[in-house]
């Protein structure tokens, strides 16, 4: 034999697609890895570096806003002692009293309005805070101002009210961009309360203190400092009081609480729409609270340099990286890539290639495996070329034995074909026969059916005629108590004609004593007028009774017309009902006649129905002689298909075994170009 060759060119890097390299793939996630690490580490502190930076404002802002809470809160319970000082002062009550009595003169008036204003000047001058104080009287007229008085259109607003209905409790007035006097001023802020009468307590003075809102802002824009963002003084209708921003004063604070925190008095939170830190504390003294809001992206913009220096070493990390890709692709591509043309070169059918790498690592034991397989694919190869020379030989020699089966296998289809159609034929006309006699057994069942809904249909005509005999006793029955009853009203209504008779005679008797009572009392009449003076009693009594007569007279007319109403309406009643009872006679009659025949119909139903009952059973019979014959036919046509089948059977068990004759010689001729190609094949391997 000869030497082996051995084959260790150098490695090359053409491969197509570089991204389907083993080590290209491993650069690849060597990378990714990296700088998923990276970046992962990068996000997180930065967003723990975010997080404690706004964690720490939000205390720092939440000592701050309580700090400002707490001064103001003084500056709020100062100016509330100012106002207590003025409602319980003695002298400011009295010089009131007597501006406001109509009975005091001109001058003590003015005199009393002079010390009043002294009073309230000293108290400006010695707190600039205070812009203006108001007096009016309980139902809303002016008494004394330290400026033009109250403003009358601000005074048709709630607040107004709000003040008059306090019952003497102090009531914070939010800031107006005008003031609350008549005269345009800054932006003031006001307090206002009911003042009682000290002796009476009853209230009579209503007091308004404006106060300059510059004292405010300035607290607000202390307490902002340097800062980003904006501090404000929300009213309880989250409507900005002051501000570190003067042009925001008035509107509607930008940040809204919800209920719940405005129950909680203090608190921090992000909000999501304006992304701003908020912080948050209600005063204790007036019910406002200040409100710090600071942007997030102004807290986190020093954290901006992590992101930055994130992204300064991921550039780093991805560099190192490819390094690294590119020498593990070297250290192990090339090696891949070697074995990969010894593979190649096997494939073209030189079993003779053998690796000579020496490395101890998985790449060397996969060199040393290549070389044992190939060495195994060579005894495989020469083993299936000796193999294929024998095969080659079985099959010419299966080749003769097969065509010899084909020719037997032939002469038998033929002969069993033939008796399979005889069989066929006869299950065929079996086949026929059974449709037949089934057919007739359908007719049969149809007629049955007939027969019995004819029964059944007789049988529900019987009922109704049976029914409707019932019926037409008992229409007979109550038709002849009918007659009866009619009968009896015509001899109770000529019964009461005869009364109403009787009742007349006795009104044309009645009638007559009417007559006879008006002679009588005429005659007392004038027997009283002779008798003078004596009888006038009587004669009243005899008018009495004249008129009592006539009374009577006109009840008897009205009876009598009633009477003879009554009389002819009886007479018309009896007319009809005479009119009537020949109708009900004629009614019995056709009664009488219906019902005769109901009777008759249902006589001729029992017979239809006895009739029908005799051809049942000749249909029964006739149906039981069928059921036979259709036995008999099944079975026929049952052993003529059996038959059929069994020579279907052997004809095609023969022509199977026909086919499989011819299937031997295609396959002992196809086996034979097999081995002849196989043979062909193999010679093409180099094995020596």
């Amino acid at each position: 034999m000869k030497q082996t060759e051995k084959i260790s060119a150098k490695p090359r890097f053409s491969i197509g697609n570089p991204f389907r390299s083993v080590g290209m793939r491993i650069s690849m996630v060597l990378i990714a890895s990296t700088l998923v690490f990276v970046f992962a580490v990068g996000l997180t502190s930065y967003k723990i570096a975010a997080d404690v930076i706004k964690r720490k404002v939000a205390e720092s802002n939440q000592t701050a806003i309580g700090q400002a809470a707490g001064k103001l809160d003084m500056i709020f319970r100062g100016h509330e002692e100012l106002s207590m000082q003025l409602f319980l002062d003695a002298e400011v009550q009295t010089l009131l009293a007597t501006i406001k009595d109509p009975k005091a003169d001109d001058y003590l008036r003015f005199d009393y309005g002079t010390k009043l204003d002294k009073k309230m000047q000293s108290m400006l001058l010695s707190n600039s805070d205070i812009g203006a104080i108001h007096f009016e009287s309980a139902k809303g007229e002016p008494l004394f101002s330290t400026s033009s008085g109250l403003n009358p259109e601000l005074k048709k607003q709630s607040w107004y009210k709000t003040v008059t209905d306090s019952n003497g409790k102090l009531v914070w007035l939010g800031t107006s961009a005008k003031g609350y006097g008549s005269m345009t001023s800054p932006p003031r802020y006001a307090l206002g309360r009911v003042m009682k009468n000290i002796n009476t307590g009853v209230s009579e003075y209503l007091m308004v203190i404006e106060f300059n809102s510059k004292l405010l802002d300035q607290e607000m824009t202390e307490l902002k400092g340097s800062s980003a963002g904006s501090v404000n003084l929300i009213s309880e209708f989250q409507k900005i009081q002051a501000s570190s921003n003067p042009k925001e004063i008035l509107n509607v604070a930008k940040v809204q609480l919800t209920e719940e925190q405005m129950k909680a008095g203090e608190g921090n939170f992000t909000d999501q729409g304006t992304k701003q830190l908020v912080v948050y504390e209600k005063l204790s003294s007036a019910p406002w609270l200040v409100m710090s809001e600071v942007p997030e992206e102004e807290l986190v913009k020093d954290t901006r340099y992590i992101w930055n220096y994130t992204l300064l070493i991921a550039l780093i990390a991805a560099v190192v990286a490819c390094l690294i890709g590119y020498i593990m692709a070297r250290r192990i591509g090339g090696p891949l890539v070697e074995m990969r043309n010894l593979m190649q070169a096997g494939e073209q059918g030189n079993l003779t290639v053998r690796t000579n790498m020496k490395r101890k690592d998985e790449i060397g034991e996969l060199g040393t495996s290549f070389n044992q397989m190939m060495i195994k694919i060579t005894q495989l190869v020469q083993q299936t070329n000796k193999s294929a020379q024998e095969v080659l030989m079985t099959a010419q020699e299966l080749s003769n034995a097969s065509k010899t089966t084909a020719v037997s296998a032939r002469e038998i289809s033929v002969a069993t074909e033939e008796i399979a159609n005889g069989a066929t034929s006869l299950a065929v006309e079996a086949e026929r026969g059974n449709d037949i006699t089934y057919s007739i057994g359908s007719q049969m069942q149809q007629v049955m059916d007939s027969n019995e809904r004819m029964v059944k249909s007789a049988g529900e005509v019987r009922g109704n005629s049976e029914t409707g005999t019932g019926y037409m006793g008992d229409l007979i029955t109550k038709t002849n108590a009918t007659e009866q009853m009619t009968r009896s009203m015509i001899d109770k209504v000529e019964n009461l004609k005869t009364s109403t008779q009787s009742i007349r005679k006795i009104l044309d008797v009645l009638n007559n004593m009417t007559k006879q009572t008006n002679i009588l009392s005429l005659n007392a009449t004038i027997e009283a007028s002779r008798a003078g003076a004596a009888g006038k009693g009587f004669m009243v009594v005899a008018d009495e009774i004249r008129n009592l007569a006539d009374q009577t007279k006109q009840s008897i007319d009205v009876v009598g017309q009633i009477t003879e109403t009554i009389q002819k309406e009886m007479n018309e009643t009896v007319l009809l009902l005479s009119e009537a009872y020949p109708m009900f006679q004629e009614q019995i009659q056709s009664v009488k006649e219906a019902d005769q025949i109901f009777r008759t119909v249902n006589g001729q139903m029992s017979e239809f129905i006895s009739t029908l009952g005799n051809a049942t059973d000749s249909i029964e019979a006739l149906n039981q002689t069928q059921h036979v014959l259709t036995e008999a036919m099944t079975n026929v046509s049952a052993v003529a298909q059996q038959s059929s089948a069994t020579s279907e059977e052997v004809a095609s068990l023969s022509i199977e075994q026909l086919n499989i004759g011819e299937g031997l010689v295609r396959l002992s001729h196809q086996l034979e170009n097999v081995s002849s190609e196989l043979k062909e094949t193999l010679n093409k391997f180099r094995t020596e």
